[in-house]
């Protein structure tokens, strides 16, 4: 997610090229037809321009709106996964004695956080991370972590090795790390290393990351319905191609009222008037479309990556470790 600074309109331009090239074109080819082959029955009226742009701004607007809420909803739930892991972890200190206890029930709740985070990063058919301005951007800019990392050296650093072959074993990784220390906890509860009152506020805490993970795997695993995709990138298509065939027209009734270079020309400023339009259009839904999906590793997703680390920093300090560097991945105002 860019954090510090804010685009730029030729950071913006760049990301939209691919699209403001088959624009131009879309708009060069009528303008060429009408002013040079003459073949003026091609114009349409702008009133049906006009409609045609009505319903499109406001499919535009649905989208984006029903896009922007769903990049809210995962943001709020991994803010909430990384505010209950802060208590789970306080909890873990303050009501398991044994502090090597303690401390691994700390460091599975950390093996939990990086399994679900691979899993967010697995790439789904509806995801566009891989369409090639994204891909061009993302590489320009910043890295993927859970892409370049395998899960087994992340959770090294947490597990045991049987631990941590049992949790890549599984079908849900995630669930199983949960699982794990939903299990050490009733041991603990059963040699009395901890009270019953303190393995209810525990397996209750558990309750709550399991929730969690099964809200933000609700947003990884259905897409925005993929029928409202459709129906506005149809609706901006057919928008920009006819576009410029109704600004002929509008055109073209300047001339009587011009004189001199511009009298019979006017028609040609209908290239980049169309193309402008068109642009703004297009844009909003490659907008809307890029935050469809909040976990793809796309630049605008929630920064999943900075939360766990900026988590791990600080249950670090709160025992008492010492020297341990952030790692989180932040580059050109990016952090993800």
């Amino acid at each position: 997610m860019l954090m510090d600074r804010s685009y730029t309109l030729p950071e913006f331009l760049m990301w939209t090229r691919r699209k403001i090239y088959g624009l131009l074109a879309v708009s060069v080819v009528p303008v060429v037809l009408y002013q040079v082959l003459g073949w003026h029955w091609l114009g349409i009226p702008f009133a049906v321009i006009f409609l045609l742009g009505t319903t499109v701004a406001l499919s535009a607007g649905f989208k984006n709106l029903q896009t922007y809420n769903r990049m809210q909803d995962a943001q709020g739930i991994w803010v909430s996964i990384a505010s209950a892991s802060r208590v789970f972890a306080t909890a873990c200190r303050d009501l398991v004695p044994d502090r090597d206890a303690a401390r691994g029930l700390i460091s599975r709740q950390l093996a939990w956080l990086a399994t679900l985070r691979h899993e967010m990063r697995q790439p789904m058919p509806w995801e566009t991370a891989d369409k090639a301005y994204n891909v061009e951007y993302n590489r320009r800019h910043f890295n993927i972590p859970e892409r370049e990392q395998d899960l087994l050296a992340e959770l090294a650093r947490y597990l045991s090795p049987d631990e941590a072959a049992q949790v890549l074993e599984s079908r849900n990784p995630a669930y199983q790390a949960m699982a794990l220390q939903s299990a050490d906890t009733k041991r603990l509860l059963d040699q009395t290393a901890i009270t019953p009152a303190a393995f209810a506020e525990l397996q209750r805490a558990l309750r709550e990351f399991q929730d969690l993970q099964c809200r933000t795997e609700r947003i990884k695993k259905f897409p925005y319905p993929r029928q409202h995709a459709f129906i506005n990138t149809l609706f901006v298509r057919i928008l920009c191609i006819l576009l410029p065939f109704g600004m002929v027209t509008e055109f073209a009734r300047l001339n009587d009222s011009v004189e001199g270079w511009a009298r019979g020309n006017m028609v040609w400023f209908a290239i980049p008037l169309s193309l402008v339009i068109s642009w703004m259009y297009a844009s909003l839904d490659q907008v809307g479309e890029a935050t469809e999906n909040p976990f793809e590793g796309g630049a605008n997703d929630v920064p999943i990556t900075l939360l766990c680390e900026q988590l791990e920093l600080d249950v670090r300090e709160m025992l008492g470790d010492k020297g341990m560097e952030a790692r989180a991945r932040s580059k050109r105002g990016f952090a993800l």
